[in-house]
């Protein structure tokens, strides 16, 4: 038996227990689980430490190495994550519809538990706690195959919450971790559909394409975030400065950080040296079009290749359209369907973007950061999904189960 067999035997045998936990009782394993990440933050943090001295030991971009990296702070909010997912109503068990055929059968439709949820992702430690927390809500196992650069973070982590689950008497294998980091375990888990259910990939898009197009086992897009600010010639320019920093400088290195920006040529000469002064504050570097350049010196030369990017760095690229109508489909041709937001003062305008933009989510008047499960309310998430069969957008709970038909009949044949 190989050594991802032996784990995906373990999942399907947990999943037999964990899929029929009452509400009550996966709440108390949450809060159990969540109160363990803070009595032993210490210890979460020492081994968080190791990874992070390695990935400045082998010269990792700042930007990924915030990603990585992980504070007390940060260690309470993914316990509070847990804590209001405990507090959230458990999907599995609702009928989702009822009715009465003809022949007097009725057919329902009830939420269940999707079964074993794998997920790979890259150097977020955070995602440990919030994948547990939402799979265990919702009856699923988890198998988590997170990054080589998080390898001792995701270790504490996991061991940690299972300590909790330990506490309240739970399966502690609710949650699996592929300990070794051999990249050979990820084409095998790729393979695994005797025992995985969905796998959901989490990071860049070279992780992404790689499970899409070789795993057997259906999977749920979490895409990368090529964002764009769209500036309108009606937007508000302080309005806009400050959006744009917020959306391109809170937080690099997280996939609905803005990456592009679009400006309305009406509005150029105004808004582009503004957003230049503060984004040079902050060390942004931005490459422009030909116009952009032209406005504001310091702008940098863009190529093709820009359009497209998701730096995940303190670089933006800027383009300059005539219309809203360019804009949309500049914006459509190169982002990735996550986040796009229009800064504009015109209603008709607003709504136009927000009607033929193709992205998970669409703003007006306000930063793409906020594409989060948190901040939507979830409590935490899965992830963003950029695909539009089964979820899209940030994943919660209802993301993670299924439908199961339920039939009451009263002594029916077909004829």
């Amino acid at each position: 038996m190989s050594y991802m067999e032996a784990i995906g035997r373990q999942a399907k045998e947990a999943e037999k227990k964990v899929r029929i936990l009452g509400q009550t009782e996966k709440n108390r394993g949450l809060r159990a689980a969540a109160e363990m990440l803070c009595a032993r933050s210490g210890f979460i943090l020492e081994e968080n430490e190791k990874d992070v001295a390695m990935a400045e030991k082998r010269g990792m971009k700042e930007s990924l190495i915030d990603r990585l990296r992980l504070t007390s702070e940060r260690i309470e909010a993914m316990a509070e994550g847990l804590m209001q997912i405990a507090d959230l109503e458990d999907p599995v068990g609702e009928i989702v519809s009822m009715k009465t055929r003809p022949n007097g059968l009725r057919i329902g439709k009830k939420r269940v538990s999707l079964g074993v949820v794998g997920i790979i992702y890259e150097s977020r430690p955070n995602v440990t706690a919030d994948a547990f927390g939402l799979c265990f809500k919702n009856g699923n196992v988890t198998i988590l195959r997170g990054g080589s650069d998080a390898a001792c973070s995701n270790k504490a982590i996991v061991q940690v919450i299972r300590e909790g689950l330990v506490k309240e008497n739970l399966p502690e294998t609710a949650v699996l971790l592929v300990e070794d980091t051999n990249r050979a375990h990820v084409t095998e888990m790729l393979r695994m559909n005797s025992y995985i259910d969905v796998l959901i990939p989490r990071g860049g898009k070279g992780l992404i394409d790689h499970v899409v197009k070789n795993s057997t086992v259906p999977v749920i897009e979490t895409g990368t975030g090529n964002c764009h600010v769209y500036v309108d010639e009606y937007a508000d320019l302080q309005m806009a400065v400050n959006i744009i920093d917020n959306a391109k400088t809170q937080r690099t290195g997280v996939c609905n950080a803005c990456e592009s920006l679009v400006i309305h040529k009406n509005i150029a000469k105004e808004a582009i040296p503004a957003i230049y002064e503060r984004l040079n504050k902050k060390q942004v570097e931005i490459r422009g079009d030909e116009a952009a350049c032209a406005i504001q010196p310091g702008i940098l030369a863009a190529s093709e290749e820009d359009w497209g990017t998701e730096y995940l760095d303190k670089i933006i690229s800027m383009k300059t359209v005539s219309s809203i109508e360019e804009a949309i489909e500049h914006i459509n041709t190169y982002n990735t369907g996550h986040s796009e937001s229009i800064i504009t003062e015109n209603y008709t305008n607003a709504l136009k973007f927000q009607d033929e933009i193709d992205a998970a989510a669409v703003y007006v008047n306000a930063s793409t950061r906020f594409t989060d499960g948190f901040e939507f309310g979830y409590g935490a998430e899965i992830g963003i999904s950029t695909q539009k069969l089964h979820a899209r957008g940030p994943m919660g709970l209802e993301a993670l189960t299924t439908i199961k038909y339920i039939i009451f009949g009263n002594g029916q044949i077909r004829r």
